[in-house]
């Protein structure tokens, strides 16, 4: 027999399906049980049969080389073994990440008009000022229902002691959710006696969900409804043509659009100019709007924000709301839910230092072999340093970039992240893991039932981006009813 749960050892890492003692976790007995009872012969089958899937399904993502080629576009790396969270776990997650949102998406409302809790002092006015991306020209703008973010992707960890933490919010475009959706399917095809062993809880309705929470932004009853995209090289193009196909939207990109002299956005088509009312939008904010910002833009609309700004269109997720995507913003989340909610935070943030308070900076410096540092907007994993596997040359070289902007840097404890058994070479291995829920905000709110579960496929690494070696698994909310 191939999977061996005797000879799987987790420790020192809270694993998802296995305890410390080698037993199965509560639900996960009979997917154990069944993994257990495939041959290698059988395993390979259904390895075959997944990656067999991935390609007649057309699920890639791009990888950008630096190099002549420019970007290659790879298949979605995928883990057979699903990751598994039961149903009661996870609504107390949602709460704290209904709470979250919501909180978050009224400072943004509140940094762009009274700044209320810039004037009681809760964090400091600076912070928003030199923020790279606080966008002066939102600054009285009030969106729909008082949401700039509408769709968010946190990313979530669960540390040795089994407890989960929010290690970052993703406010501006979150990526992602096409291939948890797209994991399901390939899940489906290739295990479809586990889902008559679980009730599963399904995420197929997201698609609809994300529809309807566009269609709350306009006025009217039937919106026209684009998904804007920067075009086929993007590393995310998959999601933004899969996300519009199953909309029913358009998907286009900043050519197809012009504004009008009555700042309406019209879309082009071979039948002339028809008007667009909603649009979801995953490109940045500087390439949206070449008559505002980066004006050698070629992605963008002249003239976006002007029909914006005059009510004429919505936009999802709102420009400026990466004021909240900062990583030193992270830090102050839970204040923030305090002074919004009068609530104390359902979720926890991973305790963090800010570079910009000297007391705080002079201990990350003394201790950059023991902490991770990562700069304020940078994503992907890129422009971090995991002090504990860096050398004194690379520690040196981020001991200087702190002290030359200490604002753009924060540092969180090397966290142990828990793991999940892995399919390598025909037996299991724990690998880390996080997660990244999405949640929708618009007339109102709905959060994923669990979410995009990304996987460090490479042993001891902790960096679970796809770009950077990283793979999947289904994410499965389950009850034992």
């Amino acid at each position: 027999m191939s999977i061996d749960w005797r000879r799987y050892k987790p420790e020192p890492f809270w694993d998802e399906l296995i305890t410390a003692k080698g037993r199965a976790r509560t639900g996960a007995g009979n997917l154990c049980r069944v993994l257990s009872q495939l041959s290698d012969q059988e395993l390979l089958e259904r390895r075959t049969a997944s990656e067999l899937a991935i390609r007649s399904m057309g699920i890639t993502f791009t990888v950008y080389t630096g190099e002549g080629s420019g970007s290659i576009d790879r298949e979605w790396p995928f883990d057979l073994i699903p990751r598994l969270i039961m149903k009661r776990e996870w609504d107390a997650v949602s709460e704290g990440l209904k709470q979250r949102v919501k909180a978050l998406n009224m400072f943004i409302d509140d940094v762009y008009h009274d700044q209320k809790i810039l004037q009681d002092e809760v964090l400091p006015r600076e912070y928003i000022e030199k923020s790279k991306e606080f966008r002066a020209e939102c600054v009285g703008v009030s969106p729909p229902h008082g949401v700039w973010s509408h769709i968010c992707g946190s990313d979530l960890v669960r540390d040795a002691s089994g407890q989960m933490y929010v290690l970052e919010d993703n406010l501006r475009v979150p990526s992602g959710v096409s291939y948890m959706l797209e994991n399901r399917e390939v899940m489906k095809r290739v295990f479809p006696e586990l889902f008559e062993e679980y009730f599963i809880h399904p995420v197929d309705d997201y698609p609809d969900q994300l529809a309807e929470c566009l269609r709350s932004l306009s006025h009217l009853k039937s919106p026209r409804i684009a998904v804007l995209t920067p075009g086929i090289y993007n590393s995310a193009y998959f999601e933004h043509a899969y996300l519009a196909n199953a909309m029913s939207a358009q998907l286009v990109q900043g050519s197809d659009l012009v504004v009008g002299r009555d700042n309406c956005v019209y879309m082009r088509t071979i039948e002339g100019l028809v008007k667009v009312d909603v649009i979801y939008r995953r490109i940045d904010d500087v390439f949206m709007d070449p008559e505002v910002f980066e004006a050698d833009s070629m992605l963008g609309v002249p003239g976006l924000m002007r029909a914006w700004r005059a009510g004429k269109v919505a936009l999802a997720n709102a420009p400026g709301c990466g004021v909240a995507d900062d990583k030193v913003i992270y830090t102050y989340v839970p204040d923030i839910i305090r002074y919004y909610l009068n609530e104390e935070p359902l979720l926890p943030n991973v305790p963090s230092y800010r570079c910009v308070e000297k007391e705080q900076r002079d201990y990350v410096l003394d201790n950059l072999d023991k902490l991770v540092v990562k700069p304020a907007n940078e994503s992907g994993g890129y422009g971090m340093l995991i002090g504990p596997k860096a050398g004194k040359k690379e520690r040196d070289k981020f001991a200087r970039q702190i002290l030359a902007n200490p604002r753009n840097y924060m540092a969180q404890p090397m966290l142990l992240l828990s793991t999940a058994p892995t399919l390598v070479d025909m037996h299991a291995e724990p690998r880390h893991l996080d997660l990244r829920p999405f949640i929708l905000s618009g007339s109102s709110t709905f959060v994923t039932t669990g979410g995009l579960t990304r996987v460090a496929l490479r042993k001891g690494s902790t960096v679970v981006n796809s770009s950077q070696g990283g793979g999947s698994k289904d994410t499965w909310v389950v009850d034992l009813e």
